[in-house]
């Protein structure tokens, strides 16, 4: 094992992924292509199958180029951004960035839910153009506040919206450069969409554009020239640990998982939990081990959805297929993802767990900002330690690589029924731990019978399928069975 500042450089067979590498005569015989061209994409393994052009600026030639020329241009940039949640988890961890570095960084729009209280506050130390609020009641009040505080003349108040008009407009506001996108679920797809029409580079941390969007975002994504820059800590590691990686250098993709909630459960004391002990489950699905996150997404961990909805999206960011994404649970959350490149190096990106590493990459990329936080320290840490996932404990990870590798609708269709279940769960109506991956599997059933479109998928097709996995779960948890169930 060599560690070179932040990079773990060790044989890629020390981890051990949900299957093994096909090898190239498997690829070659293969009839179910991701990608429509016949011309091999680079990295693939040398056959291209499953691998499609990525989103993020990485595996190319082009990519090299456009990476080393902003390198090139210094630290000294200033960056104007607009950042959707500004209340949540990202949006205030995005904000201490811009304290932190505030030559660098101007704030310029700000989209939240409806906690005035702190929106105000943003927009007092801030003074975004836009202001969105998620209700037109919240904008009023928020539009009260402000005015009462005297701190805004007529001319400087900030344009007050609301609803997802609001939010794409705060997406869209002109002068900006970057869209930190850290509202949760599919209500960023629209928004994502918008700016990258405008040219306007993505710094993503909202899962669900790509994945439920993927089909429609990539496209976008090539033909208007944006960047689409990884800002959760997974796909940020894959991110940085591909830098300087030439075309074609890429094997495999490795993403690593805290193991959630449950990860130190065994799967047999689990399921007698979500059978005999159904209050203390859903608190302790509620409760990540490791990391602050919003409600929704700690739940994806402790089912490991997240982890799930994280191969789509790699598939979509980094080009490679569903065979070359591999899942290993790394309980300390030092590691935060790898990558192997073709002469089997694995490449790692290590940390302390502070969802403001990637966030700031992602708004500096390529530039190393300096910033005041704790160095890594490894001899504090002591050892790191890897295990493979259980997928029958985990059975949400196995629906995610079946939607993904079905493609075209079938990603938003998993997407929504896994918002729909989640919230319902943490809702306390009822629904079991384990009724969530079941209601998943019946609405991905359902589809695949009736309404599902792999080519040639629209916007359209995309929300009109997320509206019937959403209203499939609503109506199938009021009959759902209330005991354990092994997929």
């Amino acid at each position: 094992m060599a560690l070179s500042g932040l990079l773990l450089v060790h044989s890629a067979s020390a981890f051990c992924g949900l299957s093994s590498l096909p090898n190239a005569n498997t690829f070659a015989s293969s009839t179910t292509l991701l990608h429509s061209s016949a011309k091999p994409i680079p990295g693939s393994l040398g056959t291209g199958a499953g691998w499609i052009d990525p989103s993020a600026p990485v595996n190319t030639a082009a990519s090299l180029q456009k990476t080393l020329a902003k390198a090139l241009e210094g630290a000294s940039f200033q960056k104007r951004i607009s950042i959707l949640g500004s209340t949540g988890s990202i949006g205030t961890q995005t904000l201490d960035i811009v304290d932190a570095c505030p030559d660098n960084f101007v704030v310029d729009a700000l989209s939240a839910g409806t906690n005035v209280r702190l929106m105000a506050e943003q927009c007092l130390k801030y003074r975004p153009k836009v202001a969105s609020l998620s209700t037109a009641r919240a904008a009023a009040e928020l539009k009260e506040v402000l005015t009462r505080s005297g701190q805004f003349s007529e001319g400087d108040m900030p344009d007050i919206v609301h609803g997802d008009e609001g939010i794409v407009e705060a997406a869209t506001v002109a002068s900006a450069d970057t869209v930190v996108t850290g509202i949760v679920g599919a209500a960023g797809l629209l928004p994502t969409i918008e700016a990258i029409k405008l040219g306007k580079d993505i710094a993503l941390a909202n899962k669900e554009t790509l994945i439920s969007g993927g089909p429609v975002i990539n496209p976008l994504v090539e033909k208007h020239g944006v960047n689409m820059l990884p800002a959760d800590s997974e796909h940020s590691a894959i991110f940085q640990c591909l830098q300087g990686v030439p075309e074609g250098g890429l094997r495999r993709v490795i993403l690593t998982a805290s193991g959630g909630a449950f990860r130190d459960v065994t799967k047999e004391e689990l399921f007698r939990m979500c059978e005999e002990e159904k209050e203390a489950v859903q608190k302790k699905a509620t409760t990540h081990p490791n990391w602050d996150m919003g409600a929704k997404i700690t739940l994806d961990s402790a089912t490991m959805m997240n982890k799930g909805l994280e191969v789509i999206e790699a598939h979509y960011l980094f080009g490679a297929s569903y065979d070359d994404i591999d899942i290993v649970i790394h309980p300390q959350s030092i590691v935060h993802s790898m990558i192997e490149t073709q002469d089997t190096s694995c490449i790692a990106q290590l940390g302390w767990a502070d969802m403001r590493l990637p966030i700031v990459y992602s708004v500096s990329w390529p530039h190393r900002l300096k910033m005041p936080y704790k160095p890594l320290d490894l001899a504090q840490i002591g050892s790191l330690t890897f295990l493979k996932p259980d997928t029958e404990k985990y059975p949400c990870i196995s629906l995610a690589y079946e939607a993904g590798r079905m493609g075209g609708t079938m990603t938003a269709v998993l997407n929504a029924a896994n918002e729909a279940a989640n919230e319902m769960f943490r809702q306390d109506v009822g629904l079991g731990f384990l009724d969530i991956p079941k209601l998943i599997e019946g609405a991905m059933d359902g589809h695949r019978e009736e309404g599902f479109k792999k080519e040639d998928v629209t916007l359209d097709d995309i929300l009109s399928c997320d509206a019937w996995a959403r209203e499939y779960v609503k109506e199938k948890t009021k009959n759902v069975v209330k005991n354990p169930v092994v997929l």
